[in-house]
């Protein structure tokens, strides 16, 4: 089966009422996480978190606004290369990066990982790849976080084979079977919090997991289906799915078929 490891890399704050419609008006922290995926000798990472290139990209211009409005916290340290370094892991042991989207605190780490495959959404990378100045900004896209070369190393989740999900994980049925992980990590589309934005469930000896990445911002948002507030809707993809997908969670919480992770629970 699957293994999953964690790794915190930094964190933002903001408003927790932001996250939360009726949460208290208090800044709340709220972390980074990127995951190491391993299938037997096989290992992947689901996006990369922070790194000292957003401090980099965002130290002058428009982009300035991005850490201006959203504080970040980040000592080198925490990098996840340095992460796993500390595991006797090095870009070597992995096969590529799997960017759930392209949100700058997902993808903050890539040129440290530059050697490697990149998996993506084509849709998400065709709807992001021109972005520049505000309209970058506005979608929380820095394009100085994209290595030289990216292009020639992506691999879309649309070209990979479908699979059929158990029906205990209803309202999935299906999504794109990881190549090479015999099955136990499928990748499936979560819209609505930014173009492209996946998740993936992964079979675990303890189950299946739902890597959601941001698709919620706290449990509370699914389980109780209280979104994020409403200003928070200027900044998603589209406002419509990312609720159509909030009841997606929901269905499945309520279910009890699978454990779900989010990106960014923190202690709102």
């Amino acid at each position: 089966m699957a293994n999953i490891t964690t790794f915190e890399i930094g964190y933002c704050t903001h408003l927790g009422c932001m996250a939360l419609r009726g949460s208290a008006m208090r800044t709340c922290k709220f972390p980074s996480r990127a995951y190491l995926l391993e299938v037997g000798e096989r290992r992947w990472l689901w996006d990369t978190g922070y790194a000292s290139h957003f401090e980099h990209y965002t130290a002058s211009g428009i982009f300035r606004l991005y850490r201006q409005v959203t504080p970040v916290y980040f000592s080198p340290q925490q990098a996840l290369l340095e992460q796993l370094r500390s595991l006797g892991l090095n870009t070597g042991d992995i096969e590529a990066v799997i960017i759930s989207h392209f949100h700058a605190d997902h993808i903050a780490g890539l040129r440290d990982f530059s050697s490697l495959k990149m998996i993506c959404s084509g849709e998400g990378w065709q709807q992001t790849r021109e972005l520049r100045g505000f309209a970058a900004l506005k979608r929380a896209f820095v394009p100085g976080l994209i290595p030289e070369g990216f292009e020639s190393a992506l691999q879309f989740v649309e070209a990979f084979p479908q699979q059929s999900l158990p029906a205990a994980l209803a309202p999935f049925q299906q999504g794109y079977v990881l190549p090479g992980s015999g099955g136990e990590i499928v990748i499936v589309p979560l819209p609505g919090h930014a173009a492209g934005h996946l998740g993936a469930f992964v079979l675990t000896d303890a189950g299946w997991t739902l890597l959601a990445s941001d698709a919620a911002w706290s449990p509370l948002n699914y389980q109780q289906l209280r979104g994020p507030s409403r200003l928070a809707n200027l900044i998603m993809d589209n406002p419509r799915s990312y609720y159509d997908t909030l009841g997606a969670l929901n269905q499945l919480y309520l279910g009890g078929a699978a454990e779900i992770r989010l990106c960014h629970e923190g202690d709102l």
